[in-house]
């Protein structure tokens, strides 16, 4: 079985998009908003700085209490979407109890967008529309199978996960990709059965360890895209991971971390430029 690593999948992205920017002239710029500290937050908001600067991109950072009240953060949003030197919006979800997410996610330009969390741009992927930005951890998912040669035309892909945020997306993303699709999630009646008839099989369920050894056909790619913290405190996907090595009849697994979770940070830089170029043609 393959272990595959997100790092060349990100460094080969990183340089196309680099090149790119300095052929036009372009230094795009990010703003991210952050509602508190919480680690996980943390941790891709440092990911995705180093990935800027790597790119030759600005980025700023607004950070913000975790009882900043919702016309504060509205004002925060339309600031920086209305700010002519900024080129594109990342948003930490899920947000405080005390914000309504929905308003806000309606309330971020969908040009800006770079996460696709605006109801403009969820419409577009779902309608096959590229000219939407998806959720870069779900496009990720797609950039792993390119880079590793895999082409979903034809197979049988099985998500598990239900989310807005990577399972749907990853679902409609791969169905584009002319593979035949299934959305699964925790309350399917019988989930294993259902993943081993997976040819390509996505975990993003949000549960450490809901993808067993006997959910896995032989030959299967398994992409592992959740991020759970172990008994032991360390990070794992969503997959048995050890259990999958052991059984050896997955094909490809990528590991957590060093997965899918490292391109992902690539995604929203080339997200970034598409954005900027775009506001480029328009001005």
């Amino acid at each position: 079985m393959e272990e595959w690593l997100g790092k060349p999948v990100a460094d080969a992205l990183t340089e196309e998009i680099k090149e790119k920017a300095e052929k036009e002239g372009i230094t795009p710029k990010l703003v991210i908003l952050r509602i508190g500290a919480r680690p996980d937050d943390l941790s891709y908001e440092k990911g995705a700085l180093a990935r800027m600067k790597k790119c030759g991109f600005e980025a700023e950072v607004r950070t913000f209490p975790k009882d900043v009240s919702q016309e504060e953060f509205e004002q925060a949003v339309d600031a920086a979407g209305d700010d002519p030197d900024t080129d594109g919006i990342l948003l930490f979800f899920p947000l405080p109890k005390s914000i309504d997410q929905k308003r806000i996610a309606q309330k971020i330009r969908p040009e800006k967008d770079l996460d696709g969390i605006s109801p403009v741009n969820q419409a577009k992927l779902y309608a096959g529309d590229k000219s939407g930005f998806a959720p870069c951890t779900a496009e990720a998912v797609m950039r792993i199978l390119s880079y590793y040669k895999v082409d979903p035309r034809g197979k049988k892909a099985v998500v598990v996960g239900r989310s807005t945020v990577i399972g749907r997306p990853a679902a409609m993303l791969l169905l584009a990709a002319n593979a035949t699709v299934t959305i699964t999630h925790t309350k399917t009646a019988d989930l294993a059965a259902e993943c081993r008839q997976a040819d390509i099989l996505v975990a993003a369920a949000g549960h450490a360890g809901t993808v067993r050894a006997d959910f896995i056909k032989p030959g299967a790619v398994v992409l592992d895209v959740g991020i759970n913290v172990d008994e032991n405190g360390k990070l794992c996907g969503d997959v048995d991971a050890q259990a999958v090595r052991d059984e050896g009849k997955a094909s490809a697994l990528t590991p957590v971390p060093r997965g899918v979770g490292s391109v992902t940070t690539s995604v929203l830089a080339e997200h970034l430029l598409r954005a900027a170029e775009a506001r480029r043609e328009t001005k």
